[in-house]
């Protein structure tokens, strides 16, 4: 007879266990455990995005001294139930990782858990894709243009001598537009041209809403150079700066559409609430580069310690869209 042996029981592969996860939440949320192949093909993407940014950040948590004694980041240090409520939200909204400028995600240590929360943050694409779902009036058309020193543009405000809001805009040189003084959007309805909105942004309001930890490798500057885990000076970098003021306008253009209340739904709750995790997350990490405390409790859906402060700002990915070409429109809906 033979002998029958304790077969040590095979741990499921993570891509697998994370899979399951989402499924359980989807059943969970919309009493179905049946997902499209849309929906299947989103969640398999939100796995590799995750994946690659968990072994980034514990690449560099290894490299930081003062993160030595922190848990590794890794999949088994993930708050799984939390960032599979979170997946599910942000896939039935139809933000993808794996398109550029949807969502990008951020880990965070959770103090009172010692594991590691996944923060999600929209992407200029991602809050367009958001405003057409969700919004009250959504324009024909939406124009987003960066204004040089050498161009000549006349906004054309409304008033008792115009019915419409419009304006005027001449590149005089495209190969010498010289220096960025500003931009604008325009929201323009073919139906009804006399709600058609003209927004203009000086160079002060563009850098107004620069993230407060921006990231020199997208908007220029100087970085520190590491050496054996210790500051060993500065070295320029020249970053995307012209593209992240365009985005930073193309924000604004969707970000400032009106929600319709109708409309509005848990998927998009959900992300409300990420998103003020995300501005709460900036201030603690802000108390704690000028308190030089190690420790932020963060009152709301979770308990966050903010560190590095640098890792909030990454909204855009490594390789910048080009400009779309002068004059281009943004999507007709």
């Amino acid at each position: 007879m033979t002998d029958h042996k304790d077969i040590a029981k095979v741990e499921k592969p993570m891509s697998e266990r994370f899979m399951e996860k989402v499924v359980a939440e989807f059943g969970g949320s919309v009493g179905t455990v049946a997902l499209t192949d849309f929906q299947k093909r989103l969640a398999q993407n939100y796995f590799i995005s995750i994946d690659a940014t968990l072994r980034a950040a514990e690449e560099k948590r290894q490299s930081n001294a003062k993160k030595k004694n922190d848990p590794p980041i890794v999949w088994a240090n993930v708050n799984m139930p939390l960032l599979a409520q979170n997946v599910v939200a942000a896939a039935r909204i139809g933000l993808d990782p794996a398109q550029k400028n949807h969502i990008n995600m951020i880990p965070y240590k959770n103090n009172a858990t010692q594991k590691y929360d996944i923060g999600f943050l929209e992407g200029y694409r991602g809050i367009e894709l958001k405003a057409v779902k969700y919004g009250l009036d959504i324009p024909d058309a939406v124009i987003v243009e960066l204004v040089y020193s050498n161009d000549r543009f006349k906004p054309i405000k409304k008033d008792h001598r115009n019915p419409i809001e419009s304006y005027e805009f001449e590149i005089t040189n495209a190969f010498d537009r010289g220096q960025i003084v500003g931009g604008f959007y325009y929201h323009a309805f073919a139906a009804n041209p006399e709600k058609n909105k003209l927004v203009v942004f000086t160079l002060k309001d563009i850098e107004k809403r620069k993230p407060q930890y921006a990231s020199v490798e997208f908007w220029g500057g100087e970085k520190t150079v590491w050496k054996d885990g210790k500051p060993a000076g500065k070295e320029k970098v020249d970053g995307w700066y012209e593209q992240m003021c365009h985005k930073t306008i193309y924000r604004a253009a969707y970000g400032n559409l009106t929600i319709d209340s109708q409309k509005i739904d848990n998927d998009y709750m959900r992300l409300r609430q990420m998103e003020r995790d995300m501005k709460e997350a900036a201030v603690a990490a802000e108390i704690a580069a000028n308190a030089n405390t190690e420790t932020i409790d963060i009152k709301g859906e979770s308990v966050t310690d903010v560190e590095p402060p640098d890792n909030i700002v990454d909204i855009t990915p490594a390789e910048p869209e080009p400009l779309p070409p002068t004059g281009t429109t943004g999507p007709s809906f």
